[in-house]
């Protein structure tokens, strides 16, 4: 019985002895191949070598801005090589931020539709999309300074051209009611600066502040203007934003069809009474709370207090209770 016992014990530490043994030359082999695969690359302290390497496997192209360049019709003076360079920097400094330009091109399926439509009804030109685009990322953000929504008005702005702001309601944040309101502020600024490049470097620096620059350098032109270093990039921006949108495969950005975000699928329903609960109107409509501020974000309270005969036009999911895209005509990838 008692050699039994020893035999066992034996065994056992050969059992455990073995079990150590194979996981050692797993280690061994594993660290062997790491070693073989670092020695398949240049080491960055080898003589050179590893320069040599990435200079044959990682490149990156400066790029290559168009001929010739307009905004809203009128032509951007190439010719000046401030300019030029100026340029140079958005075309670079966006082409190569590939997260946002990325989600640039996205956004602007779902938000680009509704915004031309805008644009074209209220006469003003397309390229104010691009704009928009490079105040808010297409998106209802709010700036250290408190310009808010996708147009970015200040509320005092806002108001002055409309938009109902109050602890229930936002318009700012109403994409179509503030697109609108937009339009008035740069028709306006046209007509005031005689140029859609003015209204637009009008709508960073305010009206009264471009009018004081134009007036003390004695310029009508934007391109002629020494001004803040943020109003002096702004239209450049844009103009930056509307070639790399435009032509996106050119400037290195691919993306299928299925990738890119299309206009939310809607009904709309008239509100001439007040919603005591907007939690529990959402549920009487068969969606969730979430549903209805994405697709109404204006609505900044719990209740909608309707009063003196106003209406209000409220956005609910058009096929049920899950909030969807539209299905549109595929494109080829």
């Amino acid at each position: 019985m008692k050699g039994n016992k020893i035999v066992l014990a034996v065994c056992v530490s050969l059992g455990l002895f073995g079990i150590l043994s194979m996981l050692l030359s797993m280690m061994s082999d594993t660290n062997n191949r790491k070693i073989q695969f670092k020695t398949d690359e240049p080491h960055k302290n080898d003589d050179g070598s590893y320069r040599e390497f990435v200079k044959k496997n990682y490149q990156v192209y400066s790029i290559e801005m168009p001929d010739s360049m307009e905004f809203s019709g009128e032509p951007v003076p190439l010719f000046n090589i401030d300019i030029k360079d100026r340029l140079d920097r958005e075309f670079h400094v966006n082409t190569y931020w590939h997260s946002q330009t990325f989600l640039f091109h996205k956004r602007a399926g779902r938000w680009f539709p509704l915004i031309e439509k805008i644009l074209k009804e209220q006469n003003v030109p397309d390229d104010f999309k691009y704009l928009c685009l490079i105040e808010s990322g297409l998106q209802n953000v709010v700036s250290p300074a408190g310009a808010t929504g996708f147009w970015q008005f200040m509320k005092s702005t806002g108001r002055d051209y409309q938009l109902q702001i109050n602890d229930e309601v936002d318009e700012r944040y109403n994409v179509e009611k503030s697109t609108k309101s937009a339009c008035d502020y740069l028709k306006i600024a046209k007509k005031k600066f005689g140029s859609w490049t003015l209204a637009a470097a009008s709508y960073n620096m305010g009206k009264s502040g471009l009018q004081k620059r134009l007036t003390e350098q004695k310029s009508d032109s934007y391109y002629d203007l020494h001004l803040n270093s943020e109003t002096s990039r702004y239209v450049m921006r844009i103009i930056a934003a509307k070639y790399i949108l435009a032509e996106s495969e050119y400037y290195g950005f691919r993306l299928r069809d299925a990738h890119i975000y299309k206009p939310y699928d809607v009904k709309i329903i008239t509100i001439d009474s007040t919603i005591v609960n907007l939690v529990d109107f959402a549920i009487e409509h068969n969606i969730s709370f979430r549903s209805l501020k994405v697709l109404n974000p204006w609505l900044r309270g719990k209740s909608l207090h309707v009063t003196g005969g106003k209406t209000y036009e409220i956005k609910l999911p058009a096929g049920g209770a899950e909030l969807k895209e539209k299905i549109l005509e595929e494109k080829d990838d």
